[in-house]
C-alpha cells in the first residue's frame, strides 16, 4: 500500500503542479517513489485536462524536471479518503479545502515543511506575472519538497 500526497492550488496548472513534479524527484532521490504517490489539483476546475502552464514547463525543464504529462484536475470532496495527506499552497486555498474537509483529516500549507519558511508562508501564484514568478515559486517548493520528504519518510518507516 502506498503512501499519498495531493498537493492543491487554484487551478493546477502552475503551483501545484510544479511541487508535485519536484515532490516526485525528492522521493525518488531518498529511494521512496515505489512507496509515495504524489498528485495536484486545484479547486477550481476552470483548467480541467489543460496542461501545465507553458512558463512552469519551461522553468521545470530549464532545471532538469519533467513536467510534460501533467493534466489539471479538481480537487473535490470525495478525494479526502484517498490521501494520507493533502496540502494547500496557499491560505485562501487552505480555507478552502479545510471547510470541505472530514472531520479529522489533516490539511496543511505546503511551506509549512520548510524549516526557514515562517508559520502561514505561502507559495505565491505566479500567474499573472513573469518568468521571475515561477523562478521564485520552484526555489520555494524545492526548498519545501526537501522538508517534506523527510517527513513522509518518517511517516512510512
Amino acid at each position: 500500500m502506498s503512501y499519498r500526497v495531493c498537493v492543491v492550488c487554484m487551478g493546477n496548472i502552475c503551483r501545484s503542479p510544479m511541487a508535485e513534479v519536484v515532490l516526485r524527484k525528492a522521493l525518488a532521490d531518498r529511494g521512496l517513489a515505489d512507496r509515495v504517490v504524489v498528485e495536484s489539483a486545484g479547486t477550481g476546475g476552470w483548467h480541467e485536462g489543460d496542461p501545465m502552464d507553458e512558463r512552469a514547463l519551461h522553468i521545470l525543464s530549464d532545471h532538469g524536471y519533467d513536467g510534460s504529462t501533467h493534466r489539471a484536475r479538481k480537487f473535490t470532496k470525495d478525494w479526502y479518503d484517498r490521501y494520507g495527506l493533502v496540502l494547500a499552497m496557499d491560505l485562501d486555498n487552505l480555507a478552502n479545502l479545510r471547510r470541505m474537509a472530514p472531520t479529522g483529516v489533516e490539511v496543511r500549507l505546503f511551506r509549512s515543511f520548510d524549516p526557514a519558511a515562517p508559520p502561514g508562508a505561502e507559495v505565491p501564484d505566479p500567474y499573472y506575472g513573469g518568468r521571475e514568478g515561477f523562478e521564485e515559486v520552484l526555489a520555494l517548493v524545492e526548498s519545501a519538497a526537501e522538508g517534506l520528504a523527510e517527513h513522509i519518510a518518517d511517516e512510512i518507516d
